[in-house]
């Protein structure tokens, strides 16, 4: 929406409360700050155009400071950190000290398969314009840094040819969707969704009736019974369910979110057709825009609304407001105990093999996917589709292929055969490039799982480790067994290091809640390996039968908790 004056909103008639959260539907409309005031003064989709026209012929020092740190936004585009400022400098400095001259940038997948020219394009572009570099995201992207701006027109060019592109990858705007890695082949799946997911790109993506949010708004949806989009943790997820004279649809499930006030989202207990799906997202949308908080950005998600509404209400007003009509009530689907990664050989119902591919944290590089789109080639498969666990699923091997693909791609850099550490760990992009960071994350990360590869080489259960480096749980922190959140600690001697806060247990699925923290706890980076190590021995140790680390996480002795008992190593060496 352009304008808090469209026509198109829907009106109400609800009275004013004292105090307004600057919600459209409820006539606040003035800018409350100066976000609102810069989306005000130009829809951010125009930016496109002074990219193209004005900002790639004349280079950086032309960019007007309001597209530059807003508006670029929407066209997958943030300045990166410039080198040289410690994380003690991230709260202390302004964003335009923090500034590179460089850009970080965002490809949208949005769930797509993506055929060996997709794959090579992408691979391409992080060797002729990003210095090689290419990051799968979380949110099923291509990350890409060191961009200048004077290539961003021809980078376009070639993902517009693959069927790509950057539009509205960041910003206060439908952010990139998680999309099933395994939709249309998994024997096991309840429902395709992708004829949505595009539905939705197709309708929405650059409609300026949907460009303006109070901020970001993610969306997630999977027709598989592993719930392998993390829909607990998005503002909107459609989640496969089976009604029992409908048949296969989707439930709705509103208002999820992490960060530095963390909410799962809240299951409606509905069925939607899959046609049906685009029209309710636009409705949860609509509601998100029309209703949501913009006065301050530190309440502007669509979790708060729903933490003030209830889901009951958001319901009603999602019915008779924006559809029109009532949704049909049905159970929300049975949470699967530990959501798939996809990870290693799998039979799709077409007799053909998928196979899980692991990155370490997600890091790759454009001549990896130069490589692995040589692979899809050479091995005969359909494409490549990203996960939300920083992963690659190729699909489409015949059966006498697999084995050699396998082998084949061990050379590219990836594995169908990762150890568990490599397997379950994340990590965010960190200080080495983004503004916002405190400590390093992918170096430390990829360290991490080397060290614990040696020192805790066989696990019967899967444990994850992610690592962020700042508050904002870009990598999912608070739901995972171990979560890292960057910080600057003190060591031993009392100097200032780099470490993080630990959330212990947190989870999705069927146990899905978030991690424990203990007070006054904090590891150095420099401690962290033997930090893991200590608690991971005594969760082995002290187990009892069946017993994952979360549940052992609610009942466990602070003291193994804070890696205080130090097993021998004898005991190490036993595990």
């Amino acid at each position: 929406m352009t304008s808090p004056d469209s026509s198109e909103r829907p009106r109400t008639t609800r009275p004013r409360p004292k105090r307004g959260e600057g919600q459209w539907a409820l006539g606040y409309t003035e800018p409350l700050n100066k976000n609102e005031q810069s989306k005000k003064d130009d829809n951010p989709l125009n930016v496109r155009a002074r990219i193209l026209n004005i900002y790639s012929k004349r280079g950086f020092d032309s960019i007007d400071p309001a597209d530059l740190r807003g508006r670029f936004r929407w066209m997958g585009l943030y300045t990166q950190r410039a080198p040289g400022f410690d994380g003690g400098k991230t709260a202390t400095l302004e964003e335009e000290e923090l500034d590179d001259r460089y850009f970080m940038m965002r490809v949208r997948s949005d769930g797509a398969l993506l055929d060996a020219a997709a794959v090579r394009a992408l691979g391409t572009i992080g060797t002729e314009y990003a210095r090689d570099t290419a990051d799968v995201t979380d949110r099923e992207n291509i990350q890409y840094h060191w961009i200048r701006i004077e290539d961003v027109p021809a980078i376009w060019e070639k993902l517009e040819v693959a069927g790509l592109d950057t539009l509205e990858a960041c910003g206060d705007s439908p952010r990139p969707f998680l999309g099933s890695p395994v939709a249309g082949v998994a024997v096991d799946e309840i429902i395709d969704g992708t004829s949505a997911l595009e539905e939705i790109k197709r309708r929405y993506i650059g409609d300026p009736a949907f460009s303006n949010f109070p901020r970001k708004f993610k969306t997630a949806l999977t027709g598989h019974p592993s719930h392998d989009v993390s829909p607990e943790t998005n503002d909107v997820s459609f989640v496969g369910t089976v009604h029992p004279e409908h048949g296969p649809g989707f439930d709705l499930w509103v208002g999820g979110g992490l960060s530095t006030n963390p909410m799962l989202a809240h299951k409606l207990g509905v069925w939607i057709a899959l046609d049906d799906v685009p029209d309710v997202w636009a409705g949860v949308a609509g509601i998100f825009r029309d209703y949501g908080y913009r006065r301050l950005r530190s309440k502007a998600r669509l979790k708060f609304l729903l933490a003030d509404w209830g889901k009951e209400k958001f319901r009603e007003i999602l019915e008779t407001e924006y559809l029109h009509r009532e949704l049909v009530d049905n159970p929300s689907p049975e949470a699967p105990l530990v959501p798939s990664d996809h990870i290693g050989v799998h039979e799709q119902k077409d007799g053909r093999f998928y196979v899980g591919l692991a990155p370490t944290v997600g890091r790759i590089s454009g001549t990896v996917l130069t490589g692995l789109a040589d692979l899809i080639d050479e091995y005969g498969a359909a494409g490549a589709r990203l996960t939300a666990y920083q992963k690659i699923v190729v699909l489409g091997l015949d059966a006498d292929k697999v084995e050699d693909f396998c082998d084949a791609v061990e050379a590219v850099g990836l594995t169908a055969r990762p150890s568990n550490w490599r397997r379950n760990t994340m990590a965010c992009t960190g200080i080495e490039y983004c503004k916002l960071a405190i400590v390093d994350t992918k170096d430390r990360a990829r360290d991490l799982i080397a060290s614990l590869e040696k020192r805790v080489p066989e696990l019967d259960v899967p444990i994850t480790v992610n690592v962020n480096g700042c508050p904002n749980a870009c990598a999912r922190t608070q739901v995972a067994d171990f979560g890292l959140k960057g910080q600057l600690v003190l060591d031993e001697d009392g100097d200032q290091v780099e470490g993080f806060q630990v959330h212990l247990g947190g989870a999705t699925g069927l146990g899905a809640n978030f991690g424990r923290k203990l007070r006054a706890h904090k590891v150095t980076s420099a401690g962290l390996d033997d930090y893991i190590t200590n608690v991971v021995t005594a969760y082995l140790d002290d187990r009892e039968a069946g017993e994952h680390f979360a549940a052992w996480v609610v009942r466990a002795d602070e003291a193994l908790l804070r890696g205080e008992k130090p097993v021998p190593e004898k005991e190490v060496a036993r595990v």
